[in-house]
């Protein structure tokens, strides 16, 4: 599946700045990584988020924000957020804040 190299690169100016930063084809798109740990990534025209447990039913409130269900059970701490969702450079950086936050939280790989 391909995904947005637009949308890609307007993490990577967010992320790249990281000496533990890398990416990974996963779920059919691109993972950001941060200490080995996934962080974020684009899966067609759509944000994956990588939000943690503990803020996934607030982050599900959000418009256009849905379940990551990837593999048809949803994965709780992960979400999709639509292309109209991060459309401004604040809406993304929000997003991505979040997602580095959590990844950076967790032990590295």
């Amino acid at each position: 599946m391909a995904y947005s190299e637009a949308l890609a690169g307007r993490i990577r100016d967010q992320l790249q700045h990281h000496d533990n930063y890398s990416e990974r084809n996963m779920f059919g798109g691109l993972a950001m990584m941060l200490n080995g740990n996934m962080c974020c990534g684009v899966v067609g025209e759509e944000l994956m988020a990588r939000v943690g447990p503990d803020r996934y039913e607030a982050c599900l409130k959000v418009p256009y924000v849905r379940q990551m269900d990837f593999t048809g059970k949803p994965l709780r701490g992960m979400v999709y957020i639509a292309a109209a969702g991060v459309d401004s450079e604040e809406q993304l950086s929000t997003w991505v804040e979040l997602s580095e936050t959590f990844a950076l939280s967790l032990p590295p790989k």
